[in-house]
């Protein structure tokens, strides 16, 4: 899962998506696509691509007035069509 993949689900659904950064800040991916470290008050030290690899939590906020939801790399990696993270196939019988 790449960041663009992240910025493309966020335009997408219309999400801003939060994730912690190792020194403690956060990154928010906004609904237009955009990555924000709001704390960020110089030139950064990180790569958000890096940080992003090393992200386990997520934090999903709709543009809707819908309370947001906390959610796995799985998760977030399932959402966004990561092929090199194995989803499992749910299968629904037939009544």
């Amino acid at each position: 899962m790449k960041l663009s993949d992240i910025r493309r689900l966020a335009i997408k659904q219309q999400l801003k998506i939060h994730y912690r950064l190792s020194n403690g800040m956060e990154c928010i991916v906004t609904e237009q696509g955009i990555a924000q470290v709001p704390a960020l008050k110089s030139v950064p030290d990180f790569n958000l691509e890096e940080e992003l690899a090393a992200a386990g939590e997520f934090l999903l906020e709709p543009a809707m007035p819908l309370p947001p939801r906390k959610i796995g790399r799985d998760e977030l990696a399932a959402m966004t069509g990561d092929s090199g993270t194995p989803v499992a196939a749910h299968e629904h019988e037939d009544e």
